[in-house]
């Protein structure tokens, strides 16, 4: 089957290449995002292979669907870029990768939360000037701190898993109760009061009309002063201009991004000799006490094997029986 595959870096050829070596697919690698302006791009390919920032709106889909696309593999476990209304009535199907590597956003979350609290960036940076004075690098025992855990899927039990070897104490917020986070000595509360009683908060929920800017002004208030958030999840969970504000208040102490609501012109991109455009962006790297990485939680060898590897295998499915093995249903319209 012939692949247009869009947002296209040297390591998404090195894991694709690997993983369609017995498959056989010819896959056509394209750098730019994937939008209405670029769809042609894909002209004689049966399907798309997608990422996070790509554009699938209804404009885009028609022009794919037109240009004889059936068929949209995301490399991803998110697909709140994707019109699914438009999709379904266009006939095309849609395919996601629903799972690769729990472990790898967890940890990165945990990577977040002990950089954060003990001050690694601040530390690195005076370290390489000379400076090794310890004034403002005070952090705090993560025993006995409270955790709350809003999305207790794959994701969440890993990052419950980890934040409990370091004794803290684990409250859960999710609509869907797993039996394993009781199990580890989780309890799940209401999200007003996880955001009340917890030191830590840190995000796992998927992008969702119900879930975006789950965190705003009223939640932040209701956390617990000098409380630290982390989101690894969608960008759009956190209002980022009521975040600011907590910031300057001080209601929020640390925040640790690996997402960011407005992303797409920023992240998986070299702009280092540019100016950023985004202001509220641009505000967020002047507060000492944030850390924010370029959308990076999921950026392991495995986690990468694992996306190549189901996006193959959605593909595959779909050439010979009609459907991928991962299909995002039209249920999700619900």
């Amino acid at each position: 089957m012939r692949i247009a595959v869009f947002s296209t870096k040297s390591y998404d050829r090195q894991f694709l290449d690997a993983a369609n070596a017995d498959a056989g697919h010819e896959l056509r690698y394209i750098e730019t995002r994937l939008s209405a302006e670029t769809a042609a791009l894909a002209s004689g390919a049966g399907a798309v292979c997608a990422f996070v920032n790509d554009l699938l709106d209804r404009d885009t889909l028609k022009l794919l669907a037109e240009g004889g696309v059936r068929l949209v593999a995301l490399r991803s476990a998110g697909f709140n870029n994707v019109d699914l209304a438009a999709a379904r009535e266009l006939g095309i199907s849609l395919a996601r990768v629903p799972a690769y590597s729990p472990h790898a956003v967890a940890e990165h979350t945990v990577a977040l939360i002990l950089a954060l609290n003990r001050k690694i960036h601040r530390a690195y940076a005076r370290v390489r000037e000379g400076n090794f004075a310890l004034d403002g690098l005070l952090g705090f025992d993560l025993h006995g701190r409270t955790v709350g855990i809003v999305g207790t899927g794959k994701i969440g039990l890993e990052v419950a898993r980890a934040m409990r070897g370091f004794g803290c104490r684990l409250l859960g917020s999710d609509p869907e109760l797993d039996p394993e986070f009781t199990k580890l000595g989780g309890q799940y509360v209401d999200l007003p009061a996880l955001l009340a009683q917890s030191d830590i908060v840190t995000l796992h929920c998927p992008l969702t009309p119900s879930t975006h800017h789950l965190i705003d002004d009223a939640a932040v208030a209701a956390m617990r002063p000098g409380v630290m958030l982390i989101n690894t999840s969608r960008g759009a969970v956190v209002d980022t201009r009521a975040v600011i504000v907590g910031l300057k208040s001080g209601r929020i102490g640390y925040l640790g991004l690996d997402v960011y609501e407005e992303e797409t012109d920023l992240f998986f991109e070299n702009l280092s000799d540019k100016m950023i455009q985004d202001d509220i962006f641009a505000r967020l790297l002047t507060f000492p006490n944030v850390l924010i990485t370029g959308h990076q939680a999921f950026f392991t060898t495995e986690a990468l094997s694992a996306i190549a590897e189901t996006t193959i295998g959605n593909i595959s499915a779909f050439e010979s029986s009609g459907r991928p093995m991962h299909q995002v249903s039209v249920e999700r319209l619900a």
